[in-house]
């Protein structure tokens, strides 16, 4: 189930109205963990038993980390939530990757072996819902959250169907505080919230499912597709992710929203960063920041030597990249952005910022950071490293001669999303959405939503986060 098909619309009426018009505060918690269960359940509900063991083995270890005093107990409880997520999560996700990457090296080496992978079924949103439940385990070890009282509220925090498949990844200090008290249905932004959601589906539905077939074909046959082709197919696949994944994130935010329920920012528009690390400040925000508080800081951050906190960053994107998905692609991609904010973080300790040579790094900026991202995400499509390889030659010039092209009108579709993008950075239209009457605004909804219907691509396309 996804947030652009009629059963969803359906579902969450349903939900809406049954939990807004409840009185009772367990009795809505109830209902929404119902929702979530049958939302989570249109996938596959056997999977909903390996979701209830994992949030099971969390809280339960919450609730000896609160009663531990010892370090090394402490520690102890902290290594077996480690070992069951990262577990389960590895083989489910990783198990035939390994398998099937340790049978290739000993090829490699001269040492040729056969080995059994299993037809292993990858859960709906594993990579999600495991790091939003370590966070939990983390952050009562840490003392910095007490261990949750209610097995209702952390099976909600943790299930909640909004964010369930493809986050936000929300941490329990930020939700748990949440179910703490009754929402209340003044205290909800309702104009902002239906907007967030229109501006979302309109990303998903009507521009990245639109582009697709064009991104695909690109990446099915790459050697039949010369350079401006090729340009324009990965500039349309950075339009295609950003939409599909800041679409989920916007629709999400909204429907939680309107539940009375805050979640967390995932997207700052990120393709006006200047540089790679405003990028990664702004793009995926709560899988980037997970990344940042629970491994990179306790790897020692910035607080070491300069050499270590290269090798910080590298482990970080490396294992970032392998978090996306079972393929060395993946790991490619993490490790090129790796490398480029290695590259930056030399560039502004060795450049003085206020030097002409500082200046010109940042006015390259603009360029060069889009051309990094966009190079990076050729090898995150990529079925495979030959796919990438003659993408990245077609981009150079250097695929050959190849007949087939894309139509040009794609370049001022580009350039019109640019424009709004901007646009809404600068919140230009804020100020009608805020002050406008009741009537204007719900006559200006409906007529936004039958101008964007009209768009709306045909058939389902599941969202690319969804395999994560």
């Amino acid at each position: 189930m996804i947030f652009t098909e009629g059963r969803f619309f359906v579902l969450f009426l349903l939900c809406f109205l049954v939990h807004w018009g409840l009185k009772g505060h367990t009795a809505r918690k109830v209902w929404l963990l119902a929702c979530s269960c049958v939302f989570y359940g249109a996938w596959d509900v056997r999977f909903l038993a390996l979701m209830f063991a994992t949030l099971t083995l969390d809280y339960v270890i919450g609730a000896m980390l609160g009663k531990e005093r010892v370090p090394g107990g402490r520690k102890a409880w902290l290594a077996v939530s480690l070992v069951g997520n990262l577990g389960i999560l590895g083989f489910f996700k990783y198990f035939n990757f390994f398998v099937d990457s340790a049978v290739t090296f000993s090829a490699w080496m001269g040492l040729p072996m056969s080995a059994r992978t299993l037809e292993i079924v990858l859960p709906v949103g594993v990579s999600f819902y495991t790091f939003q439940s370590m966070s939990y385990t983390f952050d009562v070890y840490r003392k910095e959250l007490k261990p949750a009282k209610s097995y209702l509220d952390f099976a909600l925090f943790v299930t909640f169907f909004p964010q369930l498949v493809a986050g936000p990844i929300v941490r329990a200090v930020d939700f748990l505080p949440q179910l703490d008290t009754l929402r209340r249905w003044t205290d909800v932004a309702v104009r902002p919230a239906l907007v967030l959601f229109l501006v979302g589906f309109v990303k998903k539905a009507c521009i990245a499912d639109q582009v697709a077939p064009t991104v695909d074909a690109l990446f099915e046959h790459p050697e039949q597709y010369g350079a401006w082709a090729s340009w324009i197919g990965v500039v349309l696949y950075a339009v295609q992710i950003y939409c599909d994944f800041s679409g989920y994130s916007d629709m999400a935010i909204a429907t939680a929203g309107l539940l009375g329920y805050r979640l967390t920012l995932n997207f700052d528009f990120p393709y006006l960063a200047t540089d790679i690390t405003t990028f990664w400040r702004r793009w995926h925000i709560s899988l980037s920041s997970w990344f940042r508080d629970y491994l990179y800081i306790p790897l020692g951050g910035n607080r070491v030597s300069p050499s270590r906190t290269y090798v910080n960053l590298g482990i970080v994107f490396l294992l970032c990249g392998l978090w996306h998905g079972a393929k060395w692609t993946f790991v490619c991609w993490g490790a090129m952005h790796g490398a480029y904010l290695v590259f930056h973080r030399l560039w502004t300790a060795r450049v003085p910022r206020e030097s002409a040579l500082a200046g010109l790094g940042a006015a390259a900026g603009w360029i060069l950071t889009p051309l990094a991202v966009l190079f990076a995400w050729v090898v995150f499509r990529a079925p495979d490293f030959g796919v990438a390889a003659q993408v990245w030659k077609n981009l150079l010039g250097a695929g050959g001669d190849a007949a087939e092209t894309f139509t040009w009108r794609w370049a001022p579709f580009v350039a019109v999303l640019l424009i709004a993008h901007v646009l809404a950075h600068r919140r230009t239209l804020a100020p009608l959405e805020e002050k406008a009457p009741d009537w204007a605004f719900a006559l200006a909804y409906g007529i936004a939503w039958a101008l964007a219907l009209p768009w709306v691509a045909t058939g389902t396309t599941p969202f690319i986060y969804f395999q994560f």
